[in-house]
């Protein structure tokens, strides 16, 4: 089972560029879920520093886009918790056409199950906005099947997460695409 695992994380593992050794030291830590209690003091400080999730999101404006309410609300009240601004859709259409009209936002929340224009093809769409080609979208849906990580992936995504949503593991990922 543990071989099972590690497979699985080498197969999805997307380390971006460390900027420094104590970047690199959070990135490793992070993608090997290692425990800071075990790491020496001054790695613990190190991280510390690294990890205060406010500061990195503060001020930060993120795009939710879903097609329930609830969803929207609860991911964007977790982002609003850590200081970020969000602007919310309810469908992908409307998303693509908002961010054509302004290029500032940081990060995108994409549903992947919607109706009228499904969050793969708003993603595609979104790669096709110039100030867009390059700005983390994370891909949240609640029916995974098989292969649907290698098709967010595909159409433009930079990672993916599961619903229900782990607001550790959400707040993790968004530290690491805009820290």
């Amino acid at each position: 089972m543990q071989l099972h695992r590690w497979q699985g994380l080498a197969r999805s593992a997307i380390v971006r560029r460390a900027r420094s050794p104590e970047d690199l030291l959070d990135q490793t830590s992070f993608l090997l879920h290692r425990s800071p209690a075990k790491m020496p003091e001054a790695h613990r400080n190190i991280l510390r520093k690294l990890q205060d999730a406010n500061e990195v999101l503060k001020g930060k404006r993120a795009m939710v886009v879903d097609d329930d309410m609830r969803n929207i609300f609860a991911l964007s009240s977790l982002l609003e918790d850590k200081g970020m601004v969000v602007v919310s859709h309810d469908n992908g259409r409307d998303a693509v056409n908002a961010l054509r009209l302004e290029n500032n936002v940081d990060v995108i929340l994409m549903d992947i199950m919607m109706p009228e224009m499904d969050g793969i093809d708003t993603i595609k769409e979104i790669r096709k906005i110039p100030a867009y080609k390059h700005v983390p979208i994370i891909a949240v849906t609640a029916k995974a099947m098989k292969g649907d990580r290698e098709k967010c992936m595909e159409a433009g995504a930079w990672d993916y997460l599961s619903k229900p949503v782990d607001a550790e593991l959400m707040v993790g990922v968004l530290r690491a695409w805009l820290g």
